[in-house]
């Protein structure tokens, strides 16, 4: 399953280090399409374009503050989650709230890094997260998990799986799909593979492929949604160098 991905690593790897103005440039294209695909798939309007100019300082007229917020917390987030990279810090509750807080700084402030007080429900989905009292347990479950089974598997498997368990979780009131995703990336860029990105046009196989993962504990979906969106990230980086 992870043949393919791993000899494309493996030849990119080869070809380091890389030409750094064009590692700046793929990373700024991705920091964008990142920034604005995860937002989109949770209702931001503001368009790919309008999302370069909000990163770039400037506010877009009859846009929600809201949206401008989404935007800048999102970098940030990213910006975040390099540094946990490179610092080669561990994944850790603590981590991921700071991540949350992040993505809700100015737009949540009250639920923004807390876990929820309340039960909700998935829009559109059959699984229900688990009730609200037990979001710490579960949380402590997946960092177990992590640190200890989850090592067991591949590393982008690993990376897919992170992610079905913390949404299946929806460990906060809002703000878990991208948190999620942000979670996926960890995975990826730590142990040296690009990020992919989510594409808003590919939402509903997205949550499909989540909500069977949830539903029937086939996962195979989703791993092959990941797999498919970082062979196209390898692809970009591989014809650029």
């Amino acid at each position: 399953m992870f043949e393919k991905i791993d000899s494309k690593k493996r030849l990119l790897d080869s070809k380091r280090p890389l030409p750094e103005h064009t590692v700046k440039s793929i990373r700024e294209n991705l920091l964008l399409e990142w920034t604005y695909n995860s937002n989109a798939i949770e209702g931001n309007t503001l368009t790919l374009m309008e999302t370069k100019v909000v990163l770039e300082g400037i506010t877009i007229g009859g846009k929600s503050l809201r949206e401008h917020l989404e935007v800048i917390n999102h970098r940030d987030a990213i910006l975040y989650l390099e540094d946990i990279i490179r610092n080669n810090e561990p994944l850790t509750e603590w981590q991921i709230k700071n991540i949350h807080r992040l993505i809700l700084k100015g737009v949540d402030d009250k639920y923004a890094g807390n876990y929820r007080d309340q039960n909700v429900i998935i829009a559109g989905a059959k699984h229900k997260p688990p009730e609200h009292f037990l979001v710490k347990e579960k949380m402590e479950e997946l960092i177990n998990w992590y640190n200890y089974d989850a090592q067991k598997l591949h590393p982008v498997e690993r990376a897919a799986m992170l992610h079905i368990i913390f949404v299946g979780i929806h460990p906060f009131i809002d703000g878990n799909g991208r948190t999620s995703r942000l979670l996926l990336n960890f995975e990826l860029m730590k142990n040296g593979y690009p990020p992919v990105v989510i594409r808003n046009e590919n939402r509903v196989v997205y949550y499909e492929a989540l909500d069977k993962a949830h539903t029937t504990g086939d996962n195979s979906d989703f791993v092959n949604l990941v797999i498919d969106e970082l062979n196209r990230t390898l692809d970009l980086y591989l014809s650029l160098v």
